[in-house]
């Protein structure tokens, strides 16, 4: 599991890397034939993460009712994010990782509720969530990329 730790921190500080190029207008541009932006797309990574690792594992979030309403899987930006807001989520970003770390190492993730994601892969322990999450992570980062093109 070392290995896939260091991936998805690798992957998370290549996405706040990203995101540091952009103001916070372009953060916010929804270019034509897309649904979403960058920072839906960040504010969605951490969503999922919690929800795919904490929530499905019967343990707390580390994120707010709200945060998971704005970026849950089939939500879509409903107006500009704050920076304050785009802040916050660069913080999660980042504190998660370790935190994830720690809980995973102490046993935390001892309960697992298996279930199939919608691209048909069957999550069975919270080592399949955690290599998936990296899958996951690594297809919005392709789609960020490919936002920045028309920003």
């Amino acid at each position: 599991m070392d290995a896939t730790f260091k991936i998805w921190a690798t992957n998370r500080k290549n996405i706040a890397s990203f995101m540091e190029q952009f103001s916070l207008a372009q953060l916010n541009h929804i270019p034509s034939g897309f649904s979403n932006n960058l920072v839906w797309n960040l504010g969605h990574i951490v969503v999922v993460q919690q929800r795919l690792l904490y929530s499905v594992a019967g343990l707390p979030m580390a994120i707010s009712a709200t945060l998971l309403d704005q970026y849950k899987t089939g939500s879509k930006p409903m107006s500009n994010t704050t920076q304050e807001e785009v802040d916050q989520l660069k913080l999660l970003l980042m504190s998660v990782v370790e935190s994830t770390f720690a809980d995973y190492n102490s046993g935390k993730f001892a309960t697992y509720k298996e279930f199939t994601t919608a691209t048909g892969f069957l999550i069975t322990s919270i080592e399949d969530a955690i290599a998936f999450n990296n899958y996951h992570e690594g297809l919005h980062l392709g789609l960020m990329m490919n936002i920045r093109k028309f920003i």
